[in-house]
């Protein structure tokens, strides 16, 4: 099988993931929640299923203490509520209001987070992404430094975080999509999701890269790219092993997890697939083309 022969196949598809999610970023962005916007939430329960008379009045019972309602959906019995800061003395006189209209009406929660606490939040979240990228470089620029040369460990390194620029990519353009589809927000638990998938990719990718380095170590880097497909083979099994039972793990919970979870565990599920065909047909492949690159350049020279 020869998979760094095909590479600008894979390159191509991985393209072809990416860039509906890049167009959807830059049209519409993510559909972020409270957390990182700031507003209330609130979840408004009845005895019976919600009618659109229902909704209608508690979008009006908004509109009539002057707070725009940013999102309502109704949920069986239930109907969730987002909506600009709502104070406590302002929460008590909406769900009077109501209980007076609906006598089987009921606040199940009440949630507000001001919008200084959701920027920065959203603060936090990219430093936390960038210094991740940042201390994985440095850590296998320092793990491959004895690999032969020509090889380069920094070249490693680099290629390791374009396969996690690539899962990221992924995960937010498809989550970008829904968002502006399905309505689904990205909370605190999508950055969880996040920052699992970076961990996960990049360890999916460094168990590759040292059978690359065990390779060159043994048979030279004479023919760089038959040594990193022969690594990729010895390592496919391993990986796509390990990448199933995760994701058994996962669809378990997506069944079984309920819908507090239900998104996080899709961004999870998006994420490994992703970070397992990145490391196996991204960063590799990525490694072997700069490899040639450089081999052409010191030819010239």
């Amino acid at each position: 099988m020869n998979i760094i022969g095909k590479k600008y196949w894979y390159f191509l598809f991985s393209l072809i993931i990416i860039v509906p999610g890049v167009i959807s970023l830059m049209l519409w962005g993510l559909n972020l929640s409270i957390e990182f916007t700031g507003g209330s939430n609130f979840t408004f329960s009845f005895q019976k299923n919600v009618t659109a008379q229902e909704v209608s009045t508690i979008k009006n019972t908004f509109t009539q203490n002057k707070i725009e309602v940013l999102s309502t959906e109704p949920s069986g019995n239930t109907v969730l509520v987002k909506s600009k800061p709502v104070d406590q003395k302002t929460d008590v006189t909406i769900t009077t209001a109501l209980k007076n209209k609906y006598k089987d009406f009921q606040q199940s929660s009440y949630e507000t987070i001001g919008p200084t606490i959701g920027s920065e939040t959203t603060v936090n979240a990219v430093k936390a992404l960038v210094f991740a990228s940042f201390l994985i470089v440095l850590y296998i620029t320092w793990s491959f430094r004895k690999v032969p040369k020509p090889a380069s460990s920094f070249r490693f390194g680099v290629c390791a975080i374009i396969a996690l620029i690539h899962d990221v990519l992924v995960l937010l353009g498809i989550f970008s999509i829904l968002g502006h589809f399905l309505g689904v927000e990205v909370d605190s638990l999508f950055l969880t999701a996040a920052l699992t998938v970076i961990g996960f990719s990049v360890h999916d990718t460094i168990v590759v890269f040292d059978r690359i380095r065990e390779n060159l170590r043994r048979v030279g880097g004479e023919n760089f790219a038959e040594v990193v497909n022969d690594s990729i083979l010895q390592t496919l099994d391993r990986s796509l092993n390990t990448s199933l039972t995760v994701l058994l793990v996962l669809v378990a919970l997506l069944i079984f997890g309920g819908a507090s979870i239900k998104w996080f565990v899709v961004a999870l599920l998006v994420g490994i697939i992703s970070g397992t065909y990145s490391s196996i047909f991204n960063a590799s492949p990525l490694l072997v083309v700069w490899q040639e690159l450089w081999e052409k350049r010191a030819r010239r020279k």
